[in-house]
């Protein structure tokens, strides 16, 4: 494969495609132009050996909307005519193709919100916005859908440590467990039903909770690791696992004095 390289050509000597089916409404190229202004002119137009834009009709319109007169371009060399026409039109459909981790875009917009960036830059769709987990959305605010916030449990710890069997119920689990090891299944595949069977192990995070504010500071890094509960004593606890007070840092130092 030949190495690509990056040269900067004149708006005024880029020749569009006169057959381009993508359209690109004003909206769109304002939004491309947000996006150029805020990164920079970071995916270039690529071309043909005559300047024809194979990609990045729109880009070239942001760029014109913002007067700039250079812009990065790539030349795709030795593409036959066919080779060009399907690209216009594979460029365009490969990028419609991909998908969306909801749970994950969640959480990546509300950290942005907390960095204080305009998510406006991002162009995300209402219709896009409707797909997100609703307990992550912030459903009081109709104004700006881009104010989405996860909705993290505070749980008050007690003065009494829980027992463990109240943490969690494993009945099922265990129900699952028997009917796999005494199936007649080879081995292997024990060891992965009996993996699985414990994704039926419900756990009450709020007595979880209770029990990590009284335990040891060995067991608390452990419960940490196991995202059972993730602290940081300045501020809630992010990704909506569980929320701990700050009465929690009183009750450590009340039940280990000397641990520190």
């Amino acid at each position: 494969m030949e190495k690509l390289e990056v040269v900067y050509i004149a708006t005024t000597d880029l020749i569009p495609y006169a057959n381009n089916p993508r359209t690109h409404s004003d909206q769109q190229v304002a939004q491309v132009a947000a996006s150029i202004q805020e990164f920079g002119f970071n995916n270039p137009i690529l071309i043909d050996e005559y300047n024809g834009i194979i990609a990045g009709h729109g880009r070239l319109a942001a760029a014109q909307k913002l007067d700039l007169k250079l812009v990065p371009t790539i030349m795709l060399e030795g593409l036959t005519e066919a080779q060009r026409k399907a690209y216009v039109i594979a460029d365009n459909k490969l990028t419609e193709n991909s998908g969306w981790d909801y749970n994950l875009l969640s959480i990546e917009l509300d950290r942005l919100k907390e960095l204080d960036f305009s998510l406006d830059v991002l162009a995300l769709d209402d219709e896009l916005l409707k797909e997100l987990p609703n307990a992550l959305l912030d459903t009081d605010n109709t104004d700006n859908p881009y104010t989405q916030k996860v909705d993290i449990p505070t749980y008050v710890p007690t003065d009494t440590k829980p027992s463990l069997e109240t943490l969690y119920d494993n009945a099922r689990a265990v129900e699952l467990s028997e009917a796999i090891t005494a199936s007649d299944l080879p081995a292997s595949e024990k060891v992965f039903l009996l993996a699985a069977a414990a994704r039926h192990i419900v756990l009450d995070f709020e007595q979880i909770a209770n029990y990590y504010a009284h335990s040891s500071k060995e067991c608390q890094e452990l419960m940490e690791q196991n995202a059972l509960v993730i602290v940081d004593f300045d501020k809630a606890i992010e990704y909506g696992y569980v929320s701990l007070s700050d009465k929690l840092s009183e009750h450590y130092s009340t039940d280990y004095p000397d641990e520190g």
